[in-house]
């Protein structure tokens, strides 16, 4: 380092304490010459060590700065005070090569026997800056991103809600009987026609059930005699099976759109939760692996206090997600407890499990455990789950272990609240 201005001393502490700062410090005389640098604002600046005495102030600073700055320097030699930093101002520096950065400066002042001097802390804020825009462009990105997943909700409702309609009037004629399987092939091409819609208005999920319901109506052709009717009854299990599933992403996109629409009403009333847990195994038997059972057992008085409608879509997501997730011959357990305060219900399975790292995201929404990317699913059925607990004034708990199954855990009031109301 150069040597300071005559009027300013220094011993050898102070020149250790000054050159071992991790960030700039400078200082300057009343005419604005730098009279002494560290070494760390010599490194910030990209000057040569020590080349920074004798320079002007105005050259760490960009040219269209320069005519303001001379005045705010005579004026603070004037009325001189200490400024810390962080005080919401962002200035901007040049280095000797031309570049500016971003930084945060600092000021004081001290006089000795001969001239008035400015002490300049300076630091760089450049990767705090990028920081900061990175953290805006991300929650500008995520805002329309919201916006355009309410739009879409909108405008699906109604069109899903039809063919929804049109895909069950199928099934519900392939079902009716054996001389009408010969006319179903005749739907062949209105499903086609359905699969193309679907596929350009909603999702990639749609693909591989329209797929399975299209080549099983065309094997059904195939199978024309009394012996073949257990084939028929094989393709006419996948249709319905494909079916099912095409509702339950349909019932999701639509189910959600609701809820973030607030158009979700709760209408509790009393049932009795034994025959209603009973109902939704029976339809969900169909869905079942071979060799797959679920077990049912239930403690306490049978009549409950609930929205049956939305306790039915947590039950049966539930359920289909233990016996999607579970191998064959597992067993599906089912406990419900009724007392004078809460209901509980537990499902329990033995399935793949989820890790513990994917469950702090569990609820969110189109998130998906790692372990579970090749299983067909929106990542939307748990989110909903959820938040239709939370509009029962309930609670839900999990515990999940891999390749050992999970264990998730419903807790409701089993009483009329005034919240309800």
């Amino acid at each position: 380092m150069q040597g300071p201005d005559s009027s300013f001393n220094k011993d050898i502490r102070f020149e250790a304490l000054f050159n071992s700062a991790s960030l700039g410090i400078i200082v300057v005389n009343k005419q604005g010459t730098i009279v002494l640098a560290n070494t760390f604002a010599n490194q910030l600046f990209a000057f040569d060590p020590g080349s920074m005495v004798g320079e002007v102030l105005e050259k760490l600073i960009p040219q269209r700065y320069h005519h303001k700055h001379v005045g705010y320097r005579d004026g603070y030699a004037q009325e001189p005070q200490a400024r810390g930093m962080g005080i919401g101002m962002t200035l901007s520096a040049v280095k000797k090569n031309g570049t500016e950065f971003p930084v945060e400066v600092s000021l004081g002042h001290f006089k000795t026997d001969e001239a008035q001097f400015v002490i300049a802390y300076i630091a760089d804020i450049t990767k705090r800056k990028q920081n900061e825009e990175e953290i805006i462009r991300q929650q500008v990105e995520l805002e329309s991103i919201n916006e355009e997943m309410k739009e879409l909700n909108a405008n699906l409702e109604a069109t899903v809600n039809t063919r929804t309609i049109e895909l069950q009037n199928t099934l519900n004629e392939l079902e009716a009987s054996k001389e009408e399987l010969t006319v179903s092939l005749e739907k062949e091409k209105v499903v086609n026609d359905l699969k193309s819609r679907f596929v350009s208005m909603a999702s990639h999920e749609f693909r591989t059930p329209l797929s399975t319901i299209l080549s099983s109506i065309s094997l059904l052709a195939k199978y024309s005699t009394t012996e073949d009717q257990p084939k028929r009854d094989k393709h006419i299990d996948r249709i319905k099976s494909s079916v099912k599933t095409l509702t339950d992403i349909l019932n999701e996109f639509l189910s959600l759109g609701r809820i973030e629409e607030g158009k979700v009403d709760v209408k509790p009333d009393s049932f009795d939760l034994t025959s209603f847990i009973s109902d939704s195994i029976n339809e969900m038997n169909v869905l079942l692996k071979p060799n797959q059972n679920i077990h049912y057992t239930h403690i306490g008085p049978p009549i409950t206090y609930s929205d049956s409608n939305l306790l039915k879509h947590v039950v049966v997501n539930l359920l289909s997600n233990a016996i999607k997730f579970s191998p064959e011959n597992s067993i599906i357990n089912i406990e419900s407890t009724v007392d004078d305060h809460n209901t509980t219900l537990k499902i329990t399975d033995q399935g793949i499990g989820i890790p513990k790292s994917d469950q702090v995201h569990l609820f969110e929404r189109f998130f998906r455990a790692t372990n579970a990317t090749n299983i067909q699913g929106t990542g939307l059925g748990l989110h909903i789950v959820g938040r239709y607990v939370d509009l029962l004034k309930g609670n839900i708990q999990y515990h999940s272990e891999l390749e050992k199954g999970s264990t998730f855990t419903i807790q409701y009031p089993s009483k009329i609240i005034n919240d309800f109301e």
